[in-house]
């Protein structure tokens, strides 16, 4: 009992949740309705065990919990006179094990205990003096009076059953008090009052116990989702789970804020959740985009890479080359000519296939110049000797319909043929090497940006509560930009939530860092600033919660539990902040 808190310092006073001078039909109706209105588990428990109290003028009482083990759980433990205040809302743990219900060896029901006997039995148990009492162990109670000085005289243990006349629980109030203040037996009278208000807590816990279930099953389910979309590729594993941290991490920077423009920004629990929800659902479009397109690593890639056909292209022209010399020699040319220009024309293959195989990487920016080359080389021809239209699927062969190939020919060593575009997705091959940015062609990128359209159209959908109903706006959103030139709504600044700005910074800020992608290295932390602060110059980020997410280090903290170490470099924030304002001149005095 020694981590017993003073219940006068520690616990809330819930009892002024219903007025003393009522009657008893009157109380009832009225801890009935704070029942049915409290929604924190441990503030129930506390207010249900408090009332009873309450009414009885009991000096202590406990509140056990059934769990899925058939035990009687601890969760909440009061005594007036010695000042014991345990478990509920203290926050101070009950250090006794669960009682069991059943013998754990026999399997029989425990009639030791009197609390385990009252929810085996379901019903009340009335003992005027424990001391006099037969039939229950009452040896770890007389330990604990004979530690203490206490006397555990009259017992009242109720079962509290729900609905299905199911045990979830027992409350047992201990030693009763007339007006003097004498310790008496339980009454009749207040027995069954109690009953009544255990039938009422018993429906009310039942409850809760339900819409945390329905809570918990949506939490799953979310999480099930998130983590089916990370599944789907190995490259943006994660993704999903990381960025509901970032996100929720900018929301609590924000509520702490207590000057500027966050000073009045403030989420009660079920906003929070809203938000909790929101961003682990923030990409869930992305279950319909193919995989081949979010993981498209390199220009040429499709479901395989490419440029493994364009490099046996090469091969061919160089055994070409080779067969022109031999045959060029055996006719009695010079060979020393031959052999030069055969050692020259597979020096510049090398040359060629070198520079196409570093275009098809992508990267940041692909001149035109570097574009005039590609096509430039890809109109050297090959000669196709087998017909290509054999051993297709139908529907690839179905691309061939418009234009079918001859059985054999010469062929460009890159193309876009007809059929190329007929695909769902352009599969030119020059068009695809003259991507300027990265390795996405047209086609894909917007088949990638459809995924925040399904994500919202998906969203609208579910049926949520009217406490979830901005997560469609929230998870749609983190596309838009400050300036109106974000997708699919082109909402401006002024158009768009805070939540909703925090959840595009954080989606940017961890594709960004991410190092599990195939298309890009994973940038160091000053270079994803640096990168985040551009964007916040051109109007895409909003710059107060830029300015929020550097000041109040929030970076780091993200830094520190998600990026490898050799990306935390060093970052002076300074040169990404605005200036402090001057103050404001002073008046002359008159």
């Amino acid at each position: 009992m020694a981590e017993a808190a003073s219940e006068n310092s520690s616990v809330v006073d819930v009892r002024n949740s219903v007025p003393d001078g009522a009657s008893g039909l009157e109380r009832l109706i009225e801890i009935g309705l704070a029942l049915s209105a409290e929604r924190n588990h441990d503030r129930l428990t506390e207010l249900i065990l408090m009332e009873a109290m309450s009414i009885t003028k009991a000096d202590g009482g406990t509140l056990y919990l059934r769990t899925d083990e058939d035990t009687l759980k601890f969760a909440i433990m009061r005594t007036t006179t010695l000042k014991i205040a345990m478990g509920g809302t203290t926050g101070v743990p009950i250090p006794f094990p669960p009682v069991r219900m059943y013998n754990a060896e026999t399997g029989q029901p425990n009639h030791n205990n009197v609390s385990a006997s009252a929810s085996v039995t379901k019903k009340t148990i009335n003992i005027p003096d424990a001391y006099e009492a037969e039939g229950y162990d009452f040896s770890g109670t007389k330990k604990f009076d004979q530690s203490t000085g206490y006397r555990s005289k009259s017992f009242l243990c109720i079962p509290l059953l729900n609905y299905g006349d199911e045990v979830i629980g027992v409350l047992q109030l201990i030693n009763a008090k007339d007006g003097a203040g004498e310790v008496i037996a339980f009454s009749k009278e207040v027995q069954r009052t109690i009953e009544a208000l255990a039938s009422q807590a018993a429906v009310a816990i039942d409850n809760q116990k339900l819409v945390e279930a329905q809570k918990a099953l949506m939490d799953s389910l979310i999480k099930v989702m998130a983590h089916a979309i990370d599944a789907k590729s190995p490259y943006t594993g994660g993704h999903c789970q990381r960025v509901p941290e970032l996100t929720k991490m900018l929301a609590a920077k924000a509520e702490a804020t207590t000057e500027g423009i966050f000073a009045d920004f403030k989420l009660d629990e079920q906003q929070r959740y809203e938000l909790h929800v929101a961003a682990w659902l923030h990409d869930i479009g992305k279950v319909t985009t193919p995989e081949f397109v979010v993981d498209k690593a390199t220009k040429l890639q499709t479901i395989y890479d490419r440029i493994h056909e364009v490099r046996m292209r090469f091969e061919v022209l160089q055994r070409d080359a080779e067969i022109k010399m031999l045959k060029s020699i055996a006719k009695g040319k010079n060979a020393r000519i031959e052999r030069k220009k055969f050692k020259d024309r597979t020096a510049e293959l090398q040359k060629q296939w070198a520079f196409i195989a570093d275009a098809n990487i992508g990267g940041e920016f692909m001149s035109q110049e570097k574009q005039d080359k590609v096509k430039e080389v890809a109109k050297q021809k090959w000669y196709r000797y087998f017909d290509r239209k054999l051993g297709l699927s139908w529907t690839e062969a179905k691309l061939l319909d418009k234009a079918p190939p001859p059985p054999e020919g010469w062929e460009q060593l890159l193309a876009d043929l007809p059929e190329h575009a007929e695909a769902e997705y352009h599969l030119g091959e020059v068009l695809n090497m003259c991507i300027q940015r990265g390795t996405l062609n047209d086609d894909e990128r917007r088949k990638i940006n459809d995924h925040i359209v399904l994500t919202i159209d998906m969203l609208k959908e579910m049926p949520f509560p009217k406490h979830l109903k901005r997560v469609p706006e929230y998870a749609g959103g983190h596309h838009e930009k400050i300036d109106g030139t974000g997708y699919p709504n082109k909402l401006k600044g002024d158009q768009m939530s805070w939540p909703a700005k925090m959840m595009g910074i954080a989606d940017i800020f961890e594709a960004l860092t991410a190092a599990d992608r195939p298309y890009k290295k994973a940038k160091t932390l000053s270079e994803s600033l640096k990168i985040l602060w551009f964007m916040k110059k051109d109007k895409h980020v909003d710059p107060d919660l830029f300015e929020l997410f550097l000041r109040s280090g929030a970076y780091m903290e993200y830094a520190e539990q998600f990026l490898r170490p050799e990306q935390i470099d060093k970052v002076d924030i300074n040169q990404y902040l605005a200036p402090p304002a001057p103050p404001a001149p002073k008046q002359a005095a008159e």
